[in-house]
């Protein structure tokens, strides 16, 4: 059996489509307040037999600062796949994506441990390998190191990580991914699904940083390819390329038959927070650190991925035509 936490975000949910189309049963974690309305959405997009496969997913509620709870979720379980995670670049949810991100993956660990579970694929990302002396291209070998702009996201992540290695040495057969940036469909509020949507509209401004991509659907393939194969005591990079942000947002535009942006926004109109009044709801002050990354060309590398798997990713380009389309499809 093969239980997905996070089941109800965008990696999440194509996990449990990727493991389903496979034959394989899975138990899908939520919390209460989950709404799992978008997984079946998700998977309309990629087949026409969504609502068989819909059905065969368990769910069940559970909460990664409840350890008392995992006993019963782990029964009966062999693989783990850990998607859960907080997503935010302001330093006032601090205390909270810790708690959740780092706190909730190490309870997780301690029980997949003590309930002998034989595989963990953990997806982490490539915001914890941040280390701003690296030159080049970023690959599996390079370690966090911290800076004055590092954001909590990128630190929680990074900390994750640590709990996962040190549940390795104790024992556990576990795989970490770092997926670039993950491009799909649906979840239209947040993440790559918000930057769609809010293209839809029409964005004014770019930026001139550059970084890795990847599509969801690939990420769930790879991360169910890798637990398959056991490549335990590993981990690695998840993406298809390197673009700059300016070509991704202006293919998007371009799809969604958009004028593509023309101001480009430099340090100091990012600071100025006018340009993220454009990019989120809220009010929500730009971060040093969300400044740093979209200015930052920062590449990374994923040739240890493809010598060890004989996998053809979807290009990004396809990718955006894909995901653009099931945006007009959906109505937004």
């Amino acid at each position: 059996m093969n239980l997905v936490t996070g089941a109800t975000g965008l990696v999440g949910s194509h996990v449990l489509l990727t493991l389903l189309q496979q034959g394989l049963p899975v138990i899908a974690m939520k919390r209460n307040t989950s709404d799992v309305k978008e997984v079946e959405t998700i998977f309309s997009y990629y087949t026409s037999d969504h609502k068989e496969l819909y059905k065969k997913i368990i769910w069940r509620e559970a909460d990664l600062n409840d350890a008392l709870g995992f006993d019963e979720l782990l029964r009966d379980v062999t693989t783990v796949y850990h998607c859960a995670a907080l997503i935010s670049l302001n330093s006032k949810n601090r205390e909270q994506v810790m708690k959740s991100n780092v706190e909730g993956t190490a309870n997780l660990v301690n029980a997949c441990l003590l309930n002998k579970i034989q595989n963990f694929c953990f997806v982490s990302s490539i915001a914890a390998l941040q280390n701003k002396d690296v030159k080049g291209e970023i690959d599996e070998s390079v370690y966090w190191k911290s800076s004055p702009n590092q954001d909590v996201y990128s630190l929680s992540k990074y900390l994750a990580e640590q709990e996962v290695w040190r549940a390795m040495e104790e024992g556990l057969n576990a795989v970490i991914v770092n997926p670039g940036v993950i491009i799909g469909p649906g979840y239209w509020g947040r993440g790559s699904g918000q930057l769609v949507s809010l293209s839809a509209k029409g964005i004014k401004f770019y930026t001139e940083g550059a970084t890795g991509f990847i599509a969801a659907e690939d990420v769930a393939k790879l991360m169910v390819a890798l637990t398959i194969k056991k490549a335990f005591g590993e981990r690695f990079i998840l993406v298809e390329n390197n673009y700059p942000f300016k070509y991704i947002i202006e293919k998007i535009h371009t799809e969604l038959g958009q004028p593509i942006p023309r101001i480009k926004a430099g340090k100091g109109l990012l600071t100025l927070g006018r340009m993220f009044s454009f990019l989120l709801p809220g009010g929500y002050k730009i971060s040093s650190s969300t400044v740093s990354t979209l200015l930052s060309k920062t590449t990374y590398s994923s040739q240890k991925l493809w010598s060890y798997l004989d996998y053809k990713p979807r290009s990004i380009d396809e990718c955006i035509v894909f995901t653009s389309k099931c945006y007009k499809t959906a109505k937004i």
